[in-house]
């Protein structure tokens, strides 16, 4: 495998090929009371320092999650696709929220208390298999964003970050259009600064790779992949 490319962005984005599954139901079956939230964009769904007490799954939208210093410092650590689960630290002990996790659009979050969830990851093989798939996949991510930041240029971690924003919950499309994204939170993804990013996207833009939509949103086309791929 090319190591510039990583394995995160090939094992999670494209090769999943998994089903979706209706997680409410699921739970339903199962005799767990799920607590249904709607959130704008913007909405704070938990913060930092907050009691952990449950376990978040995203139904619906994209939800950033970012941890702020004691010098006001933040930083973007994660952002979550509809299919993923967030706030799962609780499982292994962690009594309070390690990051801030906000909605970046108006989102849908499924919030399950920990000690039903222990009990039925126990009990019920289908969940419990969907969770192990969500955690070796967010694995493999980690450690392919760990990669980039190491030995990638920030041009490639850009169309990286813009790709894994792609994917749509299961598989990114030929081409998706993704709500308005601030520069500034792209170059915190990055690791670079908002001039970088700027110049990065032009060229993305000029290159066809990205296109700016009426509103701010954004079309990423799956050739941006090209960029990743390429040999520096």
């Amino acid at each position: 495998m090319d190591a510039s490319f990583g394995p995160s962005l090939d094992a999670v984005t494209y090769t999943q090929g998994r089903p979706p599954v209706d997680l409410h139901v699921l739970l339903e079956s199962a005799g767990v009371t799920a607590t249904v939230s709607e959130y704008e964009t913007s909405d704070i769904i938990f913060s930092q320092g907050d009691p952990a007490s449950e376990v978040m799954y995203l139904q619906r939208g994209i939800v950033k999650k970012s941890v702020t210093s004691r010098t006001g410092k933040e930083a973007v650590v994660a952002m979550l696709g509809a299919g993923e689960f967030f706030g799962e630290e609780c499982l292994a002990g962690q009594l309070n929220r390690m990051a801030t996790a906000s909605a970046m659009t108006a989102s849908t979050v499924l919030a399950i208390d920990k000690g039903q969830m222990l009990g039925t990851l126990h009990r019920h093989p289908a969940l419990a298999d969907r969770f192990l798939s969500h955690a070796l996949a967010r694995l493999i991510r980690t450690e392919g964003d760990l990669l980039d930041q190491l030995v990638n240029p920030s041009e490639k971690r850009l169309a990286r970050v813009l790709l894994l924003l792609a994917r749509d919950g299961e598989a990114v499309q030929r081409q998706r259009v993704l709500p308005r994204l601030s520069q500034e939170t792209l170059a915190e993804m990055v690791g670079t600064t908002r001039s970088r990013v700027n110049f990065f996207m032009n060229k993305f833009k000029k290159l066809g790779f990205i296109q700016y939509q009426g509103g701010g949103g954004l079309t990423i086309n799956k050739a941006l992949l090209s960029v990743i791929q390429q040999d520096e």
